[in-house]
């Protein structure tokens, strides 16, 4: 397969053209997704509603956060996860932002203190992230595939970088099981686009285990 295009000129409906041909492998995905999403939730039932009941308890407002993410081919959609900050996390943002420690138009701190007491737990644990089995129900995420921006982040993404949307976002890739935050910004889109070149149904698989295998006590997690 001839590899993505470096060159800024290039156009992603160009890139689409190329990378979305291959029926048997995105049915084979979509299958994987529905029975891993299931088996996931069914099996992670005790744990939605314990870190549920937790959320609830350790501070005030809902269990869950439902954000607006970009999703495939720019679509977006809203992304729920466990809420891990305190209600007022957005408006605390701009006083925070000169600490960031993540380049590019991301936003991370280590010691970010919108984070509540479970917050911390839930994040490096990445229980947070389990409410995302409902979005690959819906066919919005996938499990495995680059990991959803906020819309402000794409746009300021180079062309290079929103080559990324090609693929449907997933819960797990590259970065979740290489580093994670201590992956720099510009070697993370290496990364996504470095998956869309070589995805297959084994590497799909693959990182589906090796996600499982670094989820507790991940050092990158935050």
């Amino acid at each position: 397969m001839q590899q993505l295009e470096r060159n800024s000129s290039v156009t992603h409906v160009e890139i689409v053209r190329e990378y979305d041909k291959n029926l048997g492998y995105f049915i084979t995905k979509r299958i994987i997704d529905i029975i891993g999403a299931l088996c996931g939730i069914l099996i992670m039932s005790p744990v939605l509603i314990v870190v549920g009941i937790w959320v609830k308890l350790d501070s005030k407002g809902p269990a869950f956060f439902a954000q607006n993410r970009v999703g495939k081919d720019g679509m977006q959609f809203k992304m729920y996860k466990f809420r891990s900050m305190c209600m007022d996390a957005e408006g605390l943002l701009d006083k925070l932002r000169k600490d960031n420690e993540m380049s590019g138009p991301m936003f991370k701190i280590k010691e970010d203190p919108r984070i509540t007491k479970i917050g911390r737990f839930i994040r490096k644990t990445s229980i947070d992230e389990l409410p995302q089995l409902f979005n690959i129900l819906k066919g919005e995420m996938s499990i495995v595939g680059p990991r959803p921006s906020l819309p402000k982040e794409v746009a300021q993404f180079t062309a290079f970088q929103k080559q990324r949307l090609i693929a449907k976002p997933g819960l797990t890739c590259y970065w979740q099981v290489r580093g994670r935050n201590n992956i720099g910004f510009d070697e993370w889109m290496e990364m996504d686009v470095e998956y869309i070149e070589e995805r297959n149904t084994f590497i799909d698989i693959k990182l589906i285990f090796k996600t499982v295998g670094v989820l507790f006590g991940d050092e990158g997690a935050r």
